[in-house]
């Protein structure tokens, strides 16, 4: 059996699209600037599980709120149906890979929805 560590993984939607990439799934509420859809290679875009508009607007990338922004959008995450979504794809693929804009690749929503998933997927052992 996969463990979902060995399953999940995060990428820049700017980054070209790889063969091992899996299954992409677009982690944005908004549509990347300058990204065609057939550049993007998209399986999914489940803007549902992305920040709330005033989270992320109150975020804004700024690196000093991320510990903060972490806070409230697992909170977010926790009564967000999105999650449970996410977790079964995940249970039925060799590999998801979350994409996101952000250029930060430290500081941004996708690396906290990643790391909720893993743990997510640990507690349902």
């Amino acid at each position: 059996m996969t463990e979902l560590k060995d399953v999940l993984a995060i990428k820049r939607i700017y980054d070209e699209a790889a063969d091992d990439d899996g299954y992409r799934v677009l982690v944005d509420r908004l549509w990347p600037r300058g990204v065609s859809k057939e550049r993007a290679r998209l399986d999914l875009w489940l803007k549902e599980i992305a920040p709330s508009p005033p989270l992320r607007t109150e975020f804004a990338h700024m690196q000093e709120r991320f510990e903060d922004f972490r806070r409230s959008y697992e909170v977010e995450l926790e009564q967000n149906p999105a999650v449970e979504q996410m977790l079964e794809l995940a249970a039925g693929k060799k590999r998801v890979t979350l994409l996101y804009g952000a250029r930060d690749p430290e500081v941004n929503h996708a690396r906290v929805l990643l790391e909720f998933l893993l743990g997510a997927g640990a507690a349902d052992k």
